[in-house]
């Protein structure tokens, strides 16, 4: 198994005002987006990624509207993975995807039984961060 890891050539953005309505719009745009590449609603990733992305978008829009009124989604996919992130503009940086805090332990959960990934980026100005989730196709 190599530990080089897959090239994600397909892309797409998503840019969402904080709000609670943009949990929806990042869902609906996951699912037309994975489809539109031939990953459809019936994979067994789909599900996961789903309640991952949600908890997730949710988590800026209740932390982190303050300081962001945008965040931003990005898709993307390989062969074998499908990933995404969330970014916001509110500095708080937690490290490390803590397993008992709210949302946050799903996330965590969820990575474990499928054999994902999470990793998180601060801004280069300390400004913001992304949380960036890779899951086996």
């Amino acid at each position: 198994m190599s530990t080089v890891p897959e090239p994600l050539p397909l892309r797409h953005a998503l840019t969402a005002p904080t709000s609670p309505a943009s949990v929806r719009l990042a869902r609906e745009t996951a699912e037309m987006t994975f489809a539109h590449w031939g990953i459809d609603a019936t994979h067994p990733t789909m599900g996961p990624a789903l309640l991952i992305l949600s908890e997730l978008v949710t988590n800026s829009v209740r932390h982190a509207a303050v300081a962001s009124p945008s965040l931003t989604v990005t898709f993307a996919a390989g062969e074998y993975t499908l990933a995404f992130a969330v970014h916001d503009r509110h500095p708080y940086h937690p490290g490390v995807v803590p397993a008992d805090t709210g949302g946050l332990a799903v996330v965590a959960e969820v990575l474990a039984e499928h054999g994902g990934t999470c990793a998180l980026r601060r801004d280069a100005d300390g400004g913001g961060k992304s949380v960036w989730i890779t899951l086996p196709l």
